[in-house]
């Protein structure tokens, strides 16, 4: 569970305010947009990927304490891909049959449609 910003207590990941001090935790009028912050005397430009590269148009910047665009720079943007550990080949072989059942009804049928006209 996160803290809020401003009273440091747990707050819940879905809130939209901070239930003991009802500081705003997400944008306002977007409840699934985070509202970032920064520590009191810092500013998020200084981490921020946007700000480095010049492609953030945030009129704060390069002094925005709250925003919805930041993206700490010592991060990828891109979450780095996770092997697939799903269970190995039988269970792949599991959901594609799951996933096709029509097909395999078809191709059983013209299987058997065949055998008995031999």
């Amino acid at each position: 569970m996160p803290d809020c910003p401003r009273c440091h207590l747990p707050v819940d990941t879905q809130a939209i305010t901070c239930g003991h001090c009802k500081t705003p935790l997400k944008a306002f009028g977007h409840p699934g947009i985070p509202l970032y912050r920064s520590k009191p005397q810092e500013f998020l430009c200084t981490t921020c990927t946007y700000h480095e590269d010049d492609t953030c148009n945030y009129p704060q910047r390069p002094f925005a304490q709250e925003c919805t665009l930041y993206h700490n720079k010592a991060q990828p943007i891109v979450p780095q891909a996770t092997p697939d550990i799903s269970g190995g080949w039988q269970r792949a072989v599991k959901n594609w049959c799951q996933r096709h059942q029509v097909w395999l009804a078809l191709l059983a049928l013209i299987v058997i449609s065949i055998a008995l006209s031999i």
